[in-house]
């Protein structure tokens, strides 16, 4: 069916006559649910919006006070993603669901211009990406995000983006134009050059190799691209090679700067990825249930030790330890990077921005730890 001529109808009375039942879902302000062989196992909920910027709670440690996430669920399908717990708020399952019952606000960019218009705007800095990826596939379809982008410009407001989706290239002149006027931050969501490994853990996302090619893009554009290397994936993308391939490929690609941290279980994403872990690598399912115990955090000795070659890669590749978004380096907390950000959300206004130095910085140790013995 094509996607324009599906709308959102009453279901029929039932044979008893007791009339329409209620549309699909009871989502507040759905127009109509689409469904499409262009994207298979995937149902769009269209919804119109109220308000579209979002304020962070109050004492959290991120570094910005405001968030657009223009879509709700995401067909990256990431099993590890930490967002999934939030589907479970308009009653879809952190699962499945999370990875094919997409919302989608429609009127996102139109809402937003409204918002900021408001005198009482403070022309904070907004993060998209936050949650959802904002240039996951559906993007091409609903091309959200140019709206958004440039409601933001226009009102002086300072905005960063972090995505997997290469549909980003399709906004590059639009972001350089906006870099001109606002501080613009852009960051790359990549922690492994493994395709297969990928293809795996994060089934509906662009390659490793796709997403290297965009930071090159971003760079030779002249616009900023750190990189969110999170989640280091214990036993499948923590070894010496891996993380040496990893930081290379950032190095030659023009990375301004590498977060890395690992992988975060907190509810909703624990249950899905253990899933994910017993079906797939059964032999690592006893390692993860006692590298993680009852918490989403790995183990201390586990942070530790991964930090520690994390330190190491970085310098061999030419990344100083500084990361350009905090005046702290967070690797010295033993639950590495993700201390300040434990979900995971893009930092400041622009990911990694402090530059390489020109040649490469010494080791900080002789070489990358063992990997402890105990898990």
């Amino acid at each position: 069916m094509r996607w324009d001529a599906q709308a959102l109808m009453p279901r029929p009375a039932d044979d008893l006559g007791n009339g329409p039942s209620p549309a699909l879902l009871p989502l507040a302000g759905l127009v109509r649910s689409v469904t499409t062989p262009e994207f298979a196992g995937i149902t769009f909920h269209e919804v119109t919006a109220k308000s579209v910027l979002n304020k962070v709670v109050a004492g959290s440690r991120m570094p910005f006070e405001w968030t657009v996430n223009p879509y709700r669920g995401c067909s990256h399908a990431c099993v590890y993603c930490f967002a999934r717990k939030s589907h479970t708020y308009l009653d879809f399952d952190a699962g499945l669901d999370f990875d094919s019952q997409v919302v989608v606000k429609v009127n996102a960019a139109e809402v937003l211009r409204k918002e900021l218009a408001k005198p009482s705007w403070g022309r904070h800095q907004v993060a998209l990406g936050t949650n959802t990826d904002p240039y996951q596939r559906a993007e091409g379809r609903y091309q959200l995000m140019p709206g958004i982008i440039t409601a933001l410009t226009e009102s002086g407001t300072p905005l960063s983006i972090l995505t997997k989706g290469t549909l980003l290239a399709r906004d590059i002149p639009l972001l350089k134009r906006a870099a001109a006027q606002v501080p613009v931050g852009v960051g790359i969501s990549l922690a492994m050059t493994d395709e297969a490994l990928s293809e795996a853990v994060e089934p509906g996302t662009p390659g490793p190799r796709a997403r290297l090619k965009l930071i090159s893009r971003l760079r030779d554009a002249g616009l900023p691209c750190g990189v969110m290397a999170m989640p280091i994936v214990p036993w499948l993308s923590d070894s010496d090679e891996s993380l040496d391939s990893l930081f290379a490929s950032l190095a030659a690609a023009g990375a301004t700067g590498v977060t890395a941290g690992a992988l975060y279980l907190k509810p909703g994403t624990r249950e899905w990825f253990m899933q994910w872990i017993a079906k797939n690598h059964p032999e690592l399912a006893g390692r993860y249930r006692r590298l993680y115990g009852t918490g989403s955090y790995a183990s201390k000795e586990y942070r530790t030790w991964l930090a520690a070659k994390v330190r190491y890669f970085k310098h061999r590749h030419g990344f100083t330890s500084g990361h350009g978004f905090s005046h702290r380096d967070l690797e010295d907390d033993p639950r590495g990077e993700e201390a300040q950000y434990p979900a995971g959300s893009i930092p400041s206004t622009g990911v990694g921005t402090q530059e390489r130095p020109a040649g490469e910085s010494k080791p900080a140790a002789a070489g990358p730890r063992k990997q402890p013995t105990l898990f």
